[in-house]
């Protein structure tokens, strides 16, 4: 039986990720309806495929916000993450404008009340060291044969939940709780299937 008590959940997202997307939009059901208190962290995966993929504008644009996100956490608190997050997130997967839209992080920014100062830091390697460190205090805790999203649930941190769409109310609730749930499992690592629809955004 599920203890009925304040839990705590670590969430690593890179903004690109659709997947990432949905589940943190449960995520955010799931504290509506459950006891729980969710920390924001940046991951990436420009860092996370930096020896596969080509260095090509794409990665670094990919690269360019999450250090803007790292640079906000740095100047404004570990609390605009969730912001800043959710205002690039709408841009880029619900309106569809993760391409080579450059208008993406100004407006994301100016959405909550960030300085657009903050721009400088997507071409500024400074941040890079402080990205890593977020990068890998995830990717250090589940390995490094996955991707993101990654979440910790009380100290112990999975892939995933990969759904769509986000579960909303009870139904959030009840997924939270099946987490919880394995979480508490000594040795329980894994279970997957093939997914068989691409991402449903509101």
């Amino acid at each position: 039986m599920i203890e009925n008590m304040t839990a705590s959940a670590d969430f690593w997202f890179d903004p690109a990720c659709p997947w990432a997307w949905m589940t943190s939009r449960w995520m955010l059901e799931v504290e509506q309806v459950r006891d729980v208190k969710t920390t924001w962290h940046v991951m990436s995966l420009a860092v996370l495929n930096e020896e596969r993929d080509e260095h090509d504008a794409n990665w670094l644009r990919k690269l360019g916000r999450v250090r803007v996100l790292i640079a906000a956490e740095q100047a404004h608190g570990n609390e605009v993450l969730l912001p800043l997050y959710t205002a690039l997130g709408r841009r880029i997967h619900n309106e569809g404008r993760g391409g080579a839209d450059e208008s993406v992080l100004p407006e994301a920014l100016a959405e909550v009340g960030l300085p657009a100062a903050l721009l400088e830091a997507a071409t500024d390697d400074r941040y890079d060291e402080a990205l890593r460190k977020s990068h890998f205090a995830g990717m250090d805790l589940v390995g490094m044969e996955v991707g993101t999203p990654v979440i910790s649930v009380e100290g112990t941190a999975f892939f995933g939940p990969v759904v769509t769409p986000a579960p909303k109310g009870e139904a959030a609730g009840k997924l939270w709780d099946g987490v919880r749930l394995v979480a508490g499992t000594d040795g329980f690592f894994e279970i997957k299937r093939s997914r068989d629809r691409d991402p449903v955004f509101d």
